[in-house]
């Protein structure tokens, strides 16, 4: 392997393990659910879900569940729940 790509591979490493240097402006996911798979997506500041719960609400478990696992790597308007104030 060459030097160059194992200076990457190790400079991907410490990025990895800094993720306050990534921050998702767009986002596109399947969501496999409980009771079928959704079409989950950030853009323009704005989560949409296929679910419909998020229809009646703008919110669902599949968006807060994605706000969980990319905490600090989303922009603040896409943050909806502080799961810190719930039981």
């Amino acid at each position: 392997m060459q030097s160059s790509l194992i200076g990457k591979i190790e400079k991907a490493k410490r990025y990895a393990q800094e993720k306050d240097r990534v921050t998702f402006s767009e986002l596109s996911v399947k969501f496999r659910g409980d009771n079928n798979n959704y079409d989950v997506s950030f853009h323009n500041g704005k989560w949409r879900c296929t679910c419909g719960f998020f229809s009646s609400w703008g919110v669902c478990s599949h968006t807060m569940a994605l706000e969980k696992i990319l905490g600090n790597m989303l922009p603040q308007e896409a943050m909806t729940i502080k799961f810190d104030s719930v039981p």
